[in-house]
């Protein structure tokens, strides 16, 4: 057995406290060493910090991160090129460079029981007919994904009868969505797609058309920058009252994440805080001096996973903003640290996969 694989062993959102931080040092330590060993970018950078080479960290914020933005620039893995399954890539509007990861079976595997067991935790293990506000021509390329195809393949496992509610050119099949509400009308339906995309082409597209099908059996699972929506005057609250309102969706999560660490995601849980699983972490740093801010302070997010095999993405400093509420006590009863992101740091690129095709279609429209 892969030793990563004893965090799925316990139930999800059950680690909590010095468990969970020794479980994570010991595996986080192994995973660095490894990757020195195997990338020579990543050792470069680990010299030049001068990182002690023992690699027996004994807290996870000794573990050492690099910079999210470094995979834009340089090809940084840790396997040779003939082991790579895929690539994954990174949002990006036209003009901006894209991180390329690379990911090996292993990985994959990895991912892919990781997002099982974060998602089955929220709607259980039963395939659901699943409604998703994306265009199937999204996914065609299965050997090199976008952010955002990879988000609806990883999604997609936990469906079943999946319907693709846009056509081609992002309109909704308005007729198509109905005759599919109607078939499993006594069933409950998973519905996913990026916040941006949910609003802009399911939610105002239904209202411009008068239809208000009662969805109250769904599930919705949505995730994105929220960057144009607040431009709207749209936020979380807004989001979730505008669904309830029209279409009778009680039950809306959101989740943060990032195409550098697939399958460590950040699930909102029903007090509207990101739980971290099991074999997650997250730190804030100050901006300025890159120390560990204590919780209730807002910072710069660093993230932390045991997934990454195949690319030494176990520790990254992101470019998002975000404050630690707590820990082991949120009132969902989930253990592990829990948080709110509150947008990009100054100046950063336009990065989440809402935003981006967002952008791209104000300057369409401009």
């Amino acid at each position: 057995m892969n030793p990563a694989e004893q965090y799925f062993d316990f139930k999800q959102y059950t680690l909590a406290g010095s468990e969970k931080e020794k479980l994570l040092a010991k595996e986080l330590s192994g995973l660095t060493r490894f990757h020195f060993e195997n990338c020579t970018p990543y050792k470069n950078i680990l010299h030049n910090l001068k990182v002690n080479e023992e690699f027996d960290f004994s807290a996870v914020e000794e573990i050492p991160f690099i910079p999210v933005r470094l995979f834009k620039t340089q090809k940084i893995q840790s396997i040779p090129d003939g082991e790579v399954l895929k690539y994954l890539t990174s949002s990006g509007t036209t003009g901006q460079q894209v991180a390329r990861i690379a990911l090996n079976k292993e990985t994959s595997l990895l991912q892919v029981k990781a997002l099982a067991s974060i998602i089955t935790s929220y709607i259980g293990t039963k395939r659901l007919p699943m409604i998703i506000i994306d265009s199937e021509a999204t996914i065609k390329n299965k050997a090199s994904l976008s952010a955002r195809g990879a988000g609806l393949v990883g999604l997609s496992n936990f469906g079943r009868n999946h319907f693709f509610a846009l056509d081609e050119n992002m309109k909704l099949k308005a007729g198509e969505l109905m005759d599919f509400l109607n078939k499993y009308k006594e069933e409950t339906l998973l519905i996913f797609g990026f916040t941006f995309m949910v609003w802009q082409y399911f939610y105002k597209r239904l209202n411009e058309l008068n239809l208000k099908p009662d969805l109250g059996r769904a599930v919705l699972i949505h995730s994105g920058g929220w960057k144009k929506l607040e431009e709207q005057a749209v936020s979380n609250e807004a989001f979730k009252r505008g669904l309830l309102d029209n279409f009778n969706i009680k039950s809306v999560y959101n989740f943060y994440g990032m195409v550098e660490q697939v399958g460590s995601i950040f699930m909102e849980c029903e007090k509207e805080y990101l739980h971290t699983p099991n074999f997650a972490e997250i730190i804030i740093r100050d901006f300025n001096t890159w120390e560990i801010l204590p919780r209730g302070e807002t910072g710069v997010i660093q993230t932390l996973s045991i997934l990454p095999r195949s690319y030494p993405g176990h520790s990254l400093l992101t470019e998002d903003l975000g404050t630690i509420v707590g820990k082991d006590n949120c009132g969902c009863g989930r253990k592990g640290t829990y948080f709110l992101v509150s947008g990009r740091v100054p100046k950063a690129e336009l990065r989440g996969c809402s935003d981006t095709h967002a952008e791209s279609v104000m300057m369409k429209e401009g």
